[in-house]
């Protein structure tokens, strides 16, 4: 394996980042970033929950991301750096900030590797009749590979794995109108009543509303990828710029469009939901091979949410190294500018919790557990951020290109809402065990990061990875003194 350490300019050992990642591949990574297997078949259980006012959790939650994408755009085209909230975080917060939101981070999409190689297994086995175990393995071995390759391979594989779902989630959202207004021939459904039928519009009350929204919300983990991403491509602020402005109708559109079709169309306490929202519609629509049709989409979704958590993890990875705050073998790059060992530390991780999983089922169910909450604090972070970095840079000459609405009250109702969130976690029941687990990992690595910042926070290197250090801005011959 050729590799390459970082310029002596540069304030830390490691590697460069390529830029081989394209404006193409951007976009669908942004767009195919929120559409995950959530989607296709764990809305059912927000439905089942909320019934057809499952809409308003999921138009909460939408109105929740879309307000910290635009707090996040805000700092990333100012910075575009593949640490992305984590090193905005280190900056503003501090070092013990960036160093826990930055592994919490990097946990969470670890455990997404085994979460979707699982369901891939399930699926593809089944199909092949082979042990669901040997798919899984086989499909995390296929897409390392192409991880450990280039970029490129990644961003590629990303566009048409999101390409195929976004077909998708149009067509059903076409069927799915034509058969409300009676224009599909054959259809068993029409029409909208299920939305007041079957106990009325909210069936189990607000509170069952709020249980939703918890699934609503962790639905849309994805959408911050883009941020990341774009670090690695030649036009990182205009193609963060593009992602940003159009998250609002990717939500839309994708969840509230495919939502409301499943609502209207099947009555929120069928049976058939169980099996998933979207193939439950297409059997009443009568579309042969409905199941097949299904198993297909949910292939590729877990294939693409798989493919990205292996990069967003291995990325994660080297931005922290790069800081200092972890191994610094994992900020070596290969040749082709990949960090190589990022990659297959994570991806053996992943692989060892898919091993849990037939082995030990019930610590893997608490290592899920663990990250139950972490999209959460994610949320909270960026809005912490903004906040401290907005306030910091007050006085400063400079309006940014992308710019937080109505700073800083809706930065602080964000902050208020997540933290209201947090609260009824505690006292819905099916969540306590998620948050107090997410707590107390979390109460570990910040307790971490602050030891690591009394220790030697006054000598390490500025904020900011090889990417940013190298292609964003001129590398400076002495290493800047950390503000």
């Amino acid at each position: 394996m050729s590799e390459h350490p970082v310029p002596s300019s540069l304030p830390c050992a490691g590697g460069q980042l390529s830029q081989g990642l394209k404006g193409r591949q951007i976009t669908m990574i942004s767009i195919g970033g929120v559409i995950g297997a959530g989607l296709f078949v764990g809305s059912s259980t927000a439905i089942a929950a909320a019934g057809p006012a499952v809409l308003i959790s999921f138009l909460a939650a939408a109105a929740l991301v879309v307000l910290c994408m635009q707090m996040l755009g805000e700092m990333a085209v100012a910075n575009p750096d593949t640490g992305s909230f984590s090193t905005y975080a280190d900056r503003a917060l501090g070092r013990w900030a960036g160093f826990s939101i930055g592994w919490l981070y990097w946990w969470f999409y670890v455990l997404v590797i085994p979460i979707e190689a699982i369901v891939a297994g399930e699926v593809l086995g089944g199909m092949l009749a082979i042990p669901g175990w040997v798919v899984a393995f086989a499909v995390i071995v296929v897409l390392a590979g192409t991880n450990l390759l280039s970029v490129r391979n990644y961003g590629e594989f990303e566009y048409w794995f999101a390409l195929l779902k976004v077909v998708a989630i149009v067509g059903f959202i076409v069927l799915g109108v034509a058969a409300i207004f009676g224009w599909l021939p054959g259809s068993g459904v029409s029409g909208i009543s299920n939305l007041w039928t079957n106990g009325g519009f909210m069936p189990n009350g607000a509170v069952a509303v709020v249980a939703g929204l918890l699934t609503a919300m962790f639905s849309f983990q994805g959408s911050e990828i883009v941020t990341i991403a774009a670090a690695e491509s030649e036009e990182p602020k205009k193609n963060i710029k593009k992602a940003i402005r159009a998250v609002v109708w990717r939500l839309g559109l994708f969840y509230l469009g495919s939502i409301f079709i499943v609502v209207s169309l099947v009555p929120w306490n069928a049976d058939g939901l169980a099996s998933g929202s979207y193939q439950a519609v297409l059997e009443r629509m009568n579309i042969p091979g409905a199941t097949g049709i299904m198993d297909v989409v949910v292939l590729v979704a877990v294939c693409s949410c798989l493919n990205s958590a292996i990069y967003t993890a291995s990325r994660m990875a080297f931005s922290l190294a790069t800081r200092r705050d972890a191994p610094s073998a994992l900020a070596v790059t290969s040749k082709g500018g990949v960090p190589r060992n990022a990659v297959l530390a994570s991806t053996t991780i992943g692989m060892v919790a898919v091993l849990a999983n037939y082995l030990l089922p019930q610590i893997f169910n608490y290592l899920l557990a663990s990250s139950g909450a972490i999209a959460l604090m994610m949320y909270m972070v960026i809005a912490l951020t903004q906040y401290a970095t907005r306030r910091k840079t007050r006085h400063e000459d400079h309006t940014p290109e992308v710019k937080m609405w109505a700073f800083p009250f809706l930065t602080v109702a964000t902050i208020a809402f997540i933290a209201g969130v947090l609260l009824l976690m505690a006292i819905l029941p099916g969540h306590r065990l998620e948050l107090w687990l997410s707590l107390g990992l979390a109460a570990v690595v910040v307790a971490l990061g602050v030891r690591l910042q009394r220790k030697d926070g006054a000598h390490r290197p500025p904020t900011g990875d090889a990417v940013s250090a190298v292609s964003h801005r001129a590398a400076s011959p002495t290493p800047e003194p950390r503000a």
